[in-house]
């Protein structure tokens, strides 16, 4: 009969010590995991990136519900374990379950430190901890503006700029002078927080906070100084600590954390702890790479081998704060009997400091460029004697190492294969070499599945690519090509060949036929599916509403405060008094604060309430005949004009009407990204044709076209396509390098992106010099357009009960 093994706590630490014991004994135990979230093991490094909307809940998983049923274990969610009866050995849970156990595993981890100031339990203050916190987060960033966060550490930073991305002005409240001081120095704890100012954030520091203000909801920070600053949102990030109160109530010994012995067992042999609640050796641990270290330790001993010994973990740490890399090892501040060796680039944004007593490494801290970071925390683990490499230690390994033969083959050549390579999942380059070696795997991406080297806050991805061309040589090595995304293996291209091949008209059959790992999909992989079927087969697939992003789904674009802008077509930036007496109306009557001109030549209509966005749309078409602009979308946005030759003493060719008649040929057709266009009436450029998608410049003898432009943070001219003679070519070109753009492109990257992956050459053999190809895909688009120009407005209009348009305080 199997012995009964109950886990309290479902999240890392807990299944990472499921997932060791598994490996080594399958058969002695029945197991139990009790989770107080109702949500299944996910990763909560990547909390990060799911608030920032560059993930989501589903993507960052660990082990779905399929993974316990498969291994045999029950598993208990939004069900916390309250009472641990050790006399009989039973744990009973908050819905009254009552389960046995023969060994109990905690795995409790720890709780947010939430100042205990007034007004700290007002709605609106939250913690940063769980996905619960995250969808906290995102649901007041959708109706409220500022947000504070106090807390300059890692998680203050991470909350600060997620929310700053959904869009909210944030303050960071930190009580010391530097951010980040238990693992930076003060100079480059100076340059990041330079780094975030300048990317939008703001600061307070040593500021202490004496109460958060308010009556039915937070409203502001009053500060120990006197002074205040409005917020509507309050994130305690001030730090954690470990989560005991299960324990020390069921009489465990405990101090900080559950103490444990080097066999992680408490003072009660049945009982065993991991995780950030445990406390060793008067040490408690926040970081991955001793978690894991204690899982297989803690593994050994419940499968009763009995041999391992965890003995503490000297640690480092390797950040990515806000797309900034930093690592910190050890002592990195020194004292009067330590030597600092200091590099500073600040122009690059480097800085490196090694310190070091008696020729050995003491510490490190390197901000911007922390490539060489695991080699001098290996060199520090080992206490190394760096007299011989002294003068060029801050250049780095490559540098310091360059007498050594197999230095020639990069940092991957020069590591050990026990070293570390993913901090994150705790696997070493050994690792990575073996699974390469035994599952033949050519390519990143089967080699992050299979070990999960990289598959959690990516920064080592590069270097699991080297490791992969070092142990295949790199003519084995499969060309790197990102796939769909983790659903799958398969490369954009690959599956859009399916699609054409297997004539697959909707997601769902594209996820069935070709084998995806999610059969649902994922948040990255169901809008590019939905897109590569209505691309291949106009007409016949059907968009899929809950596969597009939010602005898509309401035909407008969600602003900071939770309503939306409407923004009507105006062909070519051409409009009357009929069009103008129509948006007038309705912004009066539905009280629409903002009417606004925008760059691309039209009048955008913002603070439209959720609910009033069928009345408007339905309005504006009867009144003034207007349809949407799609400036919400993946597809034509605008084509702007100048006056040209009728009005203008410089024109040399009619301007406004080539760009009207541009726009009606193009406009609703799907794209992989935004599209912008414009006509110049001559070389002078008032309509700045040259950082458009597709621009045409008129001259004397004709027009010439231009693609591949874009405005934006980082600033692309177009390049000249051709040159032709007549409006009708402008038309031909114009549209046929739309139609190979829709079809070859991959979903989310702009035309400049685009030619700089398939090169302009490429595109002119395509475009100009395929005659009979051009006219080819002349004619696709033109086919395609008939399905494609359909006004989702005056759809919409009709269905004003559609659930999309429920009032935002509604909805969740």
């Amino acid at each position: 009969m199997k012995e009964q093994l109950v886990v309290i706590g479902n999240g890392m630490a807990g299944m990472r010590t499921v997932e060791e014991l598994l490996k080594l004994d399958r058969e002695r135990y029945e197991i139990t995991v009790f989770g107080a979230e109702p949500h299944v093991n996910y990763n909560r490094i990547l909390l990060s990136p799911v608030l920032a909307g560059e993930r989501t809940l589903e993507e960052i998983v660990l082990n779905d519900r399929d993974w316990y049923a498969d291994n045999g274990i029950s598993l208990y969610t939004g069900d916390p374990v309250k009472h641990i009866n050790r006399r009989s050995r039973v744990v009973v849970a908050e819905s009254g379950m009552e389960v046995p156990y023969d060994r109990l595993l905690l795995a409790t981890g720890s709780k947010p430190f939430v100042i205990p100031v007034p007004g700290h339990d007002l709605p609106g203050v939250v913690t940063f901890r769980d996905i619960g916190d995250v969808n906290a987060m995102l649901e007041a960033s959708r109706k409220y503006r500022r947000a504070a966060v106090i807390g300059g550490g890692l998680l203050g930073l991470e909350a600060a700029n997620g929310l700053m991305k959904q869009g909210m002005d944030v303050t960071v409240i930190h009580l010391m002078d530097s951010l980040m001081e238990r693992q930076l120095d003060k100079p480059a704890a100076d340059l990041l927080r330079q780094s975030l100012i300048e990317r939008g954030l703001d600061f307070r520091m040593q500021a202490q906070t004496e109460s958060i203000l308010g009556k039915r909801r937070v409203e502001g920070i009053r500060f120990a100084d006197g002074t205040e600053i409005d917020a509507d949102l309050v994130v305690m990030a001030a730090g954690i600590k470990p989560n005991v109160d299960l324990a020390r109530d069921a009489g465990l010994h405990c101090e900080r954390g559950v103490v444990v012995h080097d066999t992680m067992q408490t003072y009660d042999p049945r009982i065993y702890a991991v995780g950030e609640c445990l406390e060793h050796r008067k040490a408690t641990y926040g970081l991955v790479a001793p978690i894991w270290e204690q899982a297989k330790v803690c593994a050994n001993h419940l499968a009763q081998y009995a041999i391992g010994r965890y003995e503490g973990s000297v640690t480092s740490t390797k950040l990515k704060v806000t797309g900034i890399d930093l690592f910190s090892a050890g002592d990195y501040e020194g004292d009067e009997t330590t030597d600092d060796i200091v590099f500073q680039d600040p122009r690059r944004g480097v800085y490196k400091r090694v310190v070091v007593k008696d020729n050995r490494i003491q510490g490190a801290v390197l901000y911007g460029d922390t490539a060489d970071g695991p080699w001098y925390f290996d060199l520090m683990k080992r206490g190394e004697d760096i007299d011989d490499i002294r003068d060029r230690l801050i250049f780095g390994r490559a540098y310091a190492m360059n007498d050594e033969p197999e230095a020639e083959g990069g940092r991957a050549a020069a590591m050990s294969d026990d070293e570390q390579v993913c901090d994150c999942n705790g696997v070493c380059k050994g690792t990575i070499v073996r699974a390469i070696q035994e599952h033949d795997l050519n390519s990143r991406a089967a080699v992050m599945k299979q070990t999960k080297a990289g598959a959690s806050c990516g920064s080592c991805q590069d270097l699991v690519g080297e490791i992969l061309q070092l142990t295949l040589g790199e003519a084995e090595a499969a060309p790197e090509k990102p796939s769909v995304c983790e659903c799958t293996e398969l490369t954009h291209e690959a599956v859009r060949e399916a699609i054409r091949e297997q004539h697959l008209v909707t997601p769902a059959q594209v996820r069935e036929a070709l084998d995806w790992n999610n059969p649902d999909g994922c948040a990255k992989c169901r809008p590019a599916l939905n897109y590569y079927c209505i691309s291949a087969w106009p007409g016949e697939a059907e968009h899929d509403d809950q596969s597009r992003f939010i602005n898509e789904r309401a035909h407008a674009n969600i602003q900071k405060d939770g309503t939306y802008s409407v923004v009507p077509r105006m062909f070519g930036g051409v409009t009357n008094p009929k069009e103008l007496r129509a948006i007038a109306d309705v912004a009066e009557k539905y009280d629409i604060p903002t009417v606004k001109v925008t760059g691309g030549q039209r009048i955008d209509l913002l603070g439209v309430k959720k609910a009033d966005l069928p009345g408007v749309w339905r309005d504006l078409r009867e009144k003034g005949d207007l349809v949407s602009g799609h400036a919400y979308a993946k597809a034509l946005r605008t084509v702007k004009t100048c006056v040209g030759k009728e009005w203008c003493r410089f024109g040399t060719q009619d301007s406004t009407t080539l760009g009207i008649e541009l726009e009606k040929m193009t406009w609703g057709s799907w794209t992989p990204h935004k599209v912008k266009m414009a006509v110049s009436g001559c070389p002078r450029n008032c309509a700045e044709a040259s950082i458009k998608d597709v621009g045409v410049v008129c001259l004397d003898s004709g027009y010439e076209i231009q693609v591949g432009g874009n405005g934006g943070v980082k600033l692309r001219g177009a390049e000249a396509l051709v040159r032709v003679t007549t409006e009708a070519e402008v038309k031909e070109y114009a549209a046929a390098f739309m139609q190979i753009y829709r079809e070859e492109a991959r979903y989310l990257e702009r035309t400049a992106h685009w030619i700089d992956r398939v090169g302009l050459d490429y595109v002119k053999q395509r475009v100009v010099d395929d005659a009979e190809g051009r006219k080819a895909a002349y004619a696709r688009f033109l086919e395609s357009q008939k399905h494609s120009q359909v006004d989702p407005w005056e759809e919409r209009s009709r269905d004003e009960g559609h659930p999309e348009f429920t009032p935002l305080k509604e909805v969740g």
